[in-house]
């Protein structure tokens, strides 16, 4: 096991309520791209909010979304550097789920109420008096909206359940992270990068088998293509 993957095993082997959401998020980044900086990636959250002129919500939200426009990568939504945390602080663009990261580490630091949403299809950052959309600009919104947002993505066919809204774990969100880039390196036919994925991904308690023998097929096609 490579140093970013067992550093990876070595966090979320914790309880899961004591998960480091920001580090793990960072070693995602890091697995396979030996430029990236994780400690600095970490100081870079701490930056933001350092920049922050209150620790309100309020000035979180103005923070975040006005001063430093936080938004969703609109024009090429599955660029991998949109998975990738470091590249995200970097650009100020990302996907709804790693917006949602550096949204909640920003607002911990700043020692705020708030987490991730594991909606279907669109993670949302949650607070004590509605859910906020990082990837279209911080729009506020409520429940109606949230249901609406759901509908517009899953189809008119779909069903919205009021669990959705439901605080979600570290696990669930770095295993959606990482589903995400599993989906993109898989079009892509990146077999190493694949199986530095699955990697991270069999290390989270509860991986399912497939995700096991996924991991087996895609380091045989890495190392058949190496031959």
């Amino acid at each position: 096991m490579d140093d970013v993957s067992a550093r990876f095993a070595a966090l979320v082997g914790q309880p899961e309520h004591t998960v480091p959401l920001d580090e793990a998020a960072m070693l995602i980044a890091a697995q396979g791209r030996a430029e990236v900086d994780v400690a600095g990636g970490l100081a870079a959250l701490d930056a933001i909010a350092a920049g922050c002129t209150g620790r309100r919500m309020v000035d979180w939200h103005r923070h975040l979304f006005r001063d430093l426009r936080f938004r969703g990568n609109v024009g090429d939504y599955y660029d991998p550097a949109n998975s990738w945390l470091d590249r995200v602080l970097e650009r100020r663009v990302g996907i709804p789920i790693t917006l949602t990261v550096v949204a909640v580490e920003v607002g911990r630091r700043l020692g705020l109420d708030i987490w991730p949403v594991a909606m279907p299809g669109h993670v949302l950052v949650g607070h004590p008096d509605g859910w906020v959309d990082g990837f279209h600009g911080g729009e506020l919104l409520d429940e109606d909206g949230c249901r609406i947002r759901f509908e517009s993505l899953a189809g008119p066919g779909a069903v919205f359940d009021d669990r959705f809204l439901a605080p979600a774990g570290a696990h669930t969100v770095l295993v959606r992270m990482l589903a995400n880039l599993r989906a993109i390196h898989t079009a892509r036919g990146d077999d190493a990068a694949l199986a530095g994925v699955l990697a991270l991904r069999v290390a989270i308690p509860g991986a399912p088998a497939e995700e096991h023998e996924a991991l087996v097929r895609a380091k045989a096609r890495a190392a058949a293509r190496l031959n």
